[in-house]
C-alpha cells in the first residue's frame, strides 16, 4: 500500500472514476463546486478505517502529550516512514489508518491507475515493505 494525501481529497472527475471503478466499498464521493471552475470536482472520503499500523517498522512515532489534547488522547501526533501491516488491512483497497487519520492508503492497484491519469499534484509513499534508509543518500 502506498500513502498519497492529508486530509479529504478533492479530485478532478477523472480521478473519481478510478475511485469509482477500483473502490466502490472503501470511498465515498461527494460532488463540489469550485468557484471559477466548470469541471466536476469531488471530495473523496475513505470509509475504512482499519487497525493497521506497524509501530516497530515505523521509523519514528510521535503520540499526543497526556493531557494536552483529550480529544486525541491515544493517537499519533505524527509518524515518519510509516509502516503497516498489509494482513491487517481486510482486503480494503483505500483507507485510513485508526489512531492516524491524517494519512490516506491506496492499494498498488489504486496507485497505478491514479498514475495513469497524470497530473495529480501528490506523491506517493511506500507503506509497506523495508524501510528506505534514512537519510537517503546523496546524488552523485
Amino acid at each position: 500500500m502506498f500513502s498519497v494525501i492529508e486530509k479529504a481529497p478533492i479530485v478532478s472527475e477523472a480521478v473519481a472514476n478510478v475511485f469509482r471503478t477500483f473502490t466502490p466499498d472503501d470511498v465515498q464521493l461527494f460532488p463540489v463546486s469550485i468557484e471559477g471552475e466548470a469541471e466536476p470536482y469531488f471530495v473523496v472520503n475513505a470509509t475504512r478505517v482499519v487497525d493497521c499500523i506497524d509501530e516497530a517498522k515505523c521509523r519514528e512515532v510521535q503520540h499526543y502529550p497526556v493531557g494536552e489534547f483529550p480529544e486525541f488522547e491515544g493517537e499519533y501526533r505524527w509518524i515518519y516512514g510509516l509502516r503497516i501491516d498489509p494482513a491487517k488491512t481486510g482486503g480494503a483497497q483505500v483507507l485510513r489508518p485508526r489512531k492516524f487519520k491524517t494519512a490516506f492508503l491506496v492499494s498498488e492497484e489504486v496507485k497505478a491507475a491514479l498514475e495513469q491519469v497524470g497530473n495529480l499534484g501528490v506523491s506517493f509513499e511506500r507503506v509497506t515493505g523495508p524501510q528506505e534508509p534514512w537519510p537517503p543518500p546523496l546524488a552523485h
